[in-house]
């Protein structure tokens, strides 16, 4: 099972969630440490999805999911309502590179996707499910404004009153919150942006993650390989240190013969020159 289809059955299915995107990402600035901060739980895999929930009035959210190492599962860590999301930076309208900037109400993270062709992918579908969004959200607010005009009667030529203060909240609250603002994005992703294009990133998308793939695999088998080969060598090492000690053994125990005979030829030797000297000093008298 892809990374995707995991985030969407653990994550979005069981809210009632449908995803349109999930990229995966890491900062590009780390954030500091905080001495008050809890344990840590380890190293974790980032994404940020894009999700529509089911029920009506539809909402579209956005939100961080993380996979800590050693879970099989993926856990949503936060979210946020499109409503709060006021820009969308692509870092460079002059070429895909993979760095983005998401600028909410009260906080700005800054990121980095897997590869350009994923973050493309994320911008492309944000800004669709945007558009979408607001055309819904702009229809729903003109039909309902136009419901209340029908049931609210005209003020006549002598009243000049203002309105109650519930009819102004309602106009308020049936203005229309402003759109994200998407900028140094290609105008291919936003403007200009097609199917196709959202299809020529995809594939591109995959064959990244195959590149990855079988660039990891390779790591994998080389370092196996450099396993065998230090084992191999380490065996080797071991075997050329067990003969030397087997022959510095053997020559061992045939230099202790020939020490134990030097030895009695020394004390041979002694002796003779002790007599010698001692029939010097008797025919010297």
């Amino acid at each position: 099972m892809s990374s995707q289809s995991a985030i969407n059955k653990d994550v979005f299915i069981p809210s009632d969630e449908r995803m349109l995107v999930a990229v995966e990402v890491r900062r590009r600035k780390k954030k500091r440490m905080s001495f008050l901060s809890p344990v840590s739980k380890g190293d974790y895999a980032t994404f940020i999805c894009v999700s529509v929930t089911d029920t009506r009035p539809h909402q579209l959210i956005i939100s961080k999911v993380k996979r800590f190492s050693g879970a099989s599962t993926f856990t949503r860590t936060s979210q946020w309502a499109v409503e709060q999301l006021r820009q969308v930076n692509g870092i460079n309208p002059n070429k895909d590179c993979p760095e983005f900037d998401l600028v909410f109400v009260n906080m700005v993270d800054q990121w980095v996707a897997s590869s350009a062709a994923e973050k493309c992918i994320l911008v492309q579908i944000l800004y669709r499910a945007c558009q979408t969004h607001w055309e819904g959200k702009s229809g729903s607010l003109v039909k309902t404004n136009r419901q209340g005009a029908h049931q609210v009667p005209e003020a006549g030529p002598s009243d000049s009153s203002p309105l109650p203060r519930t009819q102004q909240a309602r106009r308020k609250s049936l203005v229309v919150p402003k759109l994200p603002e998407f900028i140094n994005c290609p105008s291919k992703l936003t403007r200009d942006a097609s199917t196709m294009n959202l299809f020529i990133y995809r594939c591109k998308a995959f064959f990244n993650h195959l590149k990855n793939n079988m660039a990891a695999q390779q790591r994998h088998s080389l370092s196996k390989a450099g396993q065998a080969e230090a084992r191999a060598a380490g065996g080797a090492v071991g075997n050329a240190v067990h003969r030397m000690n087997v022959v510095l053994g053997e020559r061992g125990d045939r230099l202790t013969p020939a020490e134990d005979k030097t030895l009695g030829l020394v004390h041979a030797a002694h002796q003779l020159a002790d007599n010698a000297h001692k029939r010097a000093l008797k025919h010297g008298k």
